[in-house]
């Protein structure tokens, strides 16, 4: 009456469609510009939360990063910091593979923003007594007092984001 099911067969050497994709379309002389997808969030960090929300990359190419802009005051403005921003963005990048920057007005997807993306800085003000003394008690015994800094940081931001998304 019922039949049992057979396990199914584990696939090995799967790839991903990332590691092929662009051999395949060369070698059918396809040609297709690829953003690496790594870039976008690259650019997100290098350049911040105010300036990531008016821009999007759209193409890397040549070693040249092309970016959509909101509005043409955007792009002006832009202009005027792109050295700086490819600068920024090398480092974040981690070399320098990004010879220069053009921007263009284009269409800009709107992102959802979260709470948390508004508030840079936690402010401790907003803990309660009983979680400055957690997090009292739980770097005592760290003597790093770079790292004790950084923990705390880390435990002050999670304990407040926590409360503001209940």
């Amino acid at each position: 009456m019922y039949e049992r099911r057979r396990p199914a067969k584990r696939q090995k050497n799967l790839l991903k469609i990332g590691d092929f994709l662009p051999k395949v379309l060369k070698d059918k002389r396809l040609a297709v510009d690829i953003l690496d997808c790594r870039i976008t969030d690259v650019w997100c960090r290098a350049v911040g939360p105010q300036i990531s929300a008016q821009t999007i990359p759209v193409k890397f190419k040549n070693n040249i990063l092309y970016v959509n802009v909101s509005t043409p005051a955007w792009m002006q403005q832009l202009h005027f910091m792109k050295q700086e921003i490819l600068e920024k963005v090398n480092t974040e990048w981690g070399n320098d593979g990004i010879k220069n920057i053009h921007f263009a007005i284009g269409d800009i997807p709107s992102v959802p923003i979260r709470r948390e993306d508004h508030i840079s800085d936690f402010n401790p003000r907003l803990l309660k007594e009983r979680d400055k003394r957690l997090i009292r008690e739980n770097l005592s015994q760290i003597r790093d007092t770079e790292l004790k800094a950084i923990l705390k940081k880390v435990m002050t931001r999670e304990i407040i984001k926590r409360k503001l998304s209940d």
